[in-house]
């Protein structure tokens, strides 16, 4: 799976993913600084979820219609990293075949899965 790992995810995130095999692109290590519209389109362009912690995507893709590969966001404030690592990676296994075009929030003890409008 690819993913796009917005500014903000802590680098356990990133390493999590990348040992599990995926395709990684962190805006923090290549263009820090993009904006949200920008991040969301290159998370498209890759065939790419979104790996985020800002609250500001849900507007951009369920109000303003931007179109988006995927939206993991992460609700895991006060969790050591890498407990959120452990945690992303085991909710990105257990829902491979969902998480694609569906805006995810994940939070310590939940993960609701919403499909995205079409």
């Amino acid at each position: 799976m690819n993913f796009v790992i917005d500014e903000g995810i802590d680098s356990a995130v990133i390493a999590q993913l990348r040992h599990n095999k995926h395709s990684v692109w962190a805006v923090a290590e290549m263009v820090p600084g993009l904006t949200d519209e920008r991040i969301l389109q290159i998370a498209q362009e890759r065939e790419a979820i979104l790996v985020t912690a800002d609250k500001d995507f849900g507007e951009l893709v369920f109000r303003q219609g931007h179109a988006s590969h995927g939206v993991l966001l992460l609700r895991l404030h006060g969790l050591a990293a890498a407990t959120k690592a452990t945690l992303v990676g085991q909710v990105v296994d257990a829902h491979a075949d969902k998480i694609p075009k569906s805006f995810v929030v994940v939070t310590q003890d939940l993960v609701q899965i919403r499909l995205q409008p079409q």
